[in-house]
Order: structure tokens, then sequence, then C-alpha cells
């Protein structure tokens, strides 16, 4: 089962509500959210996808990694799935061991996996865990509405499929929202879990912020947090220990690490009491599997992440399921691509994910789908974003 081609392919769809929606207002002005795919094709014309986060924030590098590293694949077995991932890490290891590259080997370490689960004739999970179940209980990740109105309807969204655990984003400044939200989740038995989007800030918050933004939004109200995720910039990881133990609620984070030996040295030093690997950043099936077993031995839980396009969110799906994996995120902005690759609908029930037992990870990719959603060159998110946009924090008090 020799690779014939490797093709990388850029898909922009409209993402959210620009009106609705501040992450969309502030960094994609566009309204269109771009994906990065990388397409293996075998000799007998099996086709198998993976997906590469960077194209979100650089898709046309994105695409210039997946060319560089290419020729290496042709004429390879790609059963041999040990040998390509080492073979492609040292093509770009010296110059990019973090970062970029990272996200693009992912890509074709996932499109690998696909490609051998299909010719097994089984799905993703099986091929991973023969003994696996097909599900895993989902929190909604969503909660950047720009009003009362908005995050109501979140809520009911959540509720018609189910799911009583709700991840909502907010800045330090967004008191009145977070304290609005913690309410509506208590009124309604719904968890509620924190993401303050440290992940691209530089300097971030410091360790009394943190605290004075929990004491903030509990007052009064006393609400027990799933978790607080990314509380800190990517400059902060010494400031984890020092909130351990002055804070006690949950930490979670890992999306922005991209390879397991760092973070390896952050489950070794228990930073993060969940741990949020993300097969399209940290290099694939490979690694997240590895993460799950550093993971057990630590008695840490993971809960992977997953804010890209099907074929991300599907590759995260199958190796959480595969290793029991408690939780998943589930992105709720609306992204009809998302929709549109799965060859069957996605199914949650009870809260819960329930994936088919299709061959691979289930992903179908037309010309007609690529035409639909031709790359735009405008479409990708901008990480500095409109400082003069901002929520009017009057609104939810």
């Amino acid at each position: 089962m020799k690779i014939k081609q490797v093709r990388p392919i850029l898909l922009s769809c409209p993402y959210s509500d620009i009106n609705k929606n501040f992450e969309v207002i502030k960094h994609l002005n566009s309204g269109y959210k771009t994906i990065g795919l990388v397409e293996i094709k075998l000799e007998n014309g099996l086709k198998g996808y993976g997906e590469g986060y960077l194209a979100v924030f650089a898709p046309k590098v994105f695409t210039e990694i997946v060319n560089l590293i290419s020729p290496y694949l042709i004429g390879e077995d790609c059963k041999n799935t040990k040998k390509l991932v080492e073979k492609i890490k040292l093509i770009t290891g010296y110059w990019s061991y973090q970062g970029a590259a990272q996200h693009v080997i992912s890509a074709i370490d996932i499109a690998i996996f696909d490609c051998v689960a299909q010719i097994h004739g089984i799905p993703l999970f099986k091929l991973l865990n023969k003994n696996s179940k097909n599900s895993i209980e989902l929190y909604g990740s969503g909660g950047d509405s720009i009003s009362p109105e908005f995050i109501d309807e979140e809520f009911n969204y959540l509720e018609s499929l189910g799911i009583s655990n709700f991840k909502i984003r907010a800045r330090r400044s967004d008191i009145y929202k977070s304290r609005y939200v913690l309410r509506k989740g208590k009124s309604k038995g719904v968890k509620i879990a924190i993401d303050m989007t440290q992940n691209l800030s530089i300097p971030g918050n410091t360790v009394n912020e943190v605290i004075e933004f929990f004491s903030k939004i509990q007052d009064q109200i006393h609400y027990e947090l799933l978790f607080m995720e990314e509380v800190f910039g990517i400059e902060g990881l010494d400031n984890y220990a020092s909130l351990k133990n002055k804070l006690s609620v949950k930490l979670a984070g890992g999306e922005i690490v991209t390879n397991t030996y760092d973070m390896k040295l952050r489950i070794d030093k228990h930073l993060y009491d969940i741990v949020q690997p993300d097969a399209s950043v940290i290099g694939g099936i490979t690694a997240v599997n590895e993460i799950f077993n550093l993971c057990n031995n630590k008695k840490s839980d993971v809960y992977v992440h997953t804010w890209g396009g099907p074929v991300s969110m599907l590759a995260n799906y199958h190796v959480a399921i595969a290793n029991e994996g408690k939780m998943a995120e589930w992105p709720m902005p609306k992204y009809n691509v998302r929709n549109e690759l799965v060859k069957n609908p996605w199914e949650i029930l009870n809260g819960k994910l329930i994936i088919s037992d299709q061959p691979g990870l289930g992903i179908y990719l037309t010309n007609e789908i690529e035409n639909k959603y031709k790359f735009r060159e405008n479409s990708f998110y901008n990480c500095i974003g409109d400082d003069s946009k901002f929520i009017d924090d009057k609104i939810w008090q």
C-alpha cells in the first residue's frame, strides 16, 4: 500500500456569526475561517485525510511545508507508520521542532492513520483499541457571544443535545458576563468551565490577576467551576505551581503545545489537572496516544482539544475514545464545513458523541465541496485582533 500522491488542501467557510461572536468580530474580520488538510492517495486509489491547525493562522505556510515534505513520502508503505513519522520529523526537526511544522506533521500522521484504518476496513478507534467503546461525553465549547440573548441561545442548543457541560470564553475584564453564565448554569444544572484565552497573550495574566478574577466572578454565587483553562500566557508556565496553592479549581491547558517532549515536561511538573492535547497540533494520532499513556501513569485527566475542522475533530475523538477518555470538546460555533465532510451525520445522544463504524476517520471530500469552499486570501485568524472591539460589560448586569 504505497503512497502515490500527497496534496495540501485549503478550504474557507463562513464561521459563526459576525454579529454575535466576539472572536469573529475581533480576529476573523472576513467572517470566514480556513482549514488546512493533507490528502494522501495510495496506489490503489484509497485516500486518507489529515488536518493541521496552522492553516487557520498561516494558510500558505501550511501548504508550503506540506509541499516540502511530500517528495519524501512518495513510494513509502503507509502501513509503516512509525518509520514515516520519524522520517518527516527529521526533515523539519532542526528548524521547527516546535511550532509550524509540527502542525503539518500532525496532518500527515492523521492522514496515514486514516489510510491504514481504511485498509483494514475498520474505524480508526478500533484500529487503536479493538475493545474500545464508541462514545465519549462532551462539553460544549462556545460562550463567546456578545450578549445575554445569544448566550441563552447557546444554553438552549446544549440542552437540545443533552450536553450538561459548557465552557465559555472570558477575558479578565468579563466579570459580569461570567457571573451571568454561572447563575444561568446553576439554575439549569449545567456545569461551567472558563477559558481565559491566554494562549495568544504576551504578556499574560499574573497570578494575582487570576485570583482576583476568580474571586469577583464567585462573589455571591459560590459556584464550583468544572475547570479553568489557559489562565496564563505562553510565557507564564512558572505561575501554575503558585496558583495551585492559592486557588481551589482544576486547571486545564496544553492546546498550544506542539510536541510530546514539551508536554511530558508539563505533565511531570503537574502544571495541569486536565491535559488538553490536540491531534492537529501536537503530532497527530501518534502523539495524542502517547499523551494518554503518560497521563495514565501520572493519574491526570485528558480532555482532547478540538477547535478546527471535521478531520481534526474526528482524529481527536477517535484517539480519545480508543484511550477511554472521560470528556472531549464539542465546538459550538456554526461552521458548515464540519458537517459536509463527514460521511455519516454527527450523532450526539444524551450528551455523548457516538462514533460510527465507518472505516478510517469517516471523511468524505469531493470536487464539489472543494469548489464550494475555495480558499479565500483574507480568511485567516488575526492574532493581534482589532483592539477597538470590546463587549460593553453593562449589558450583563
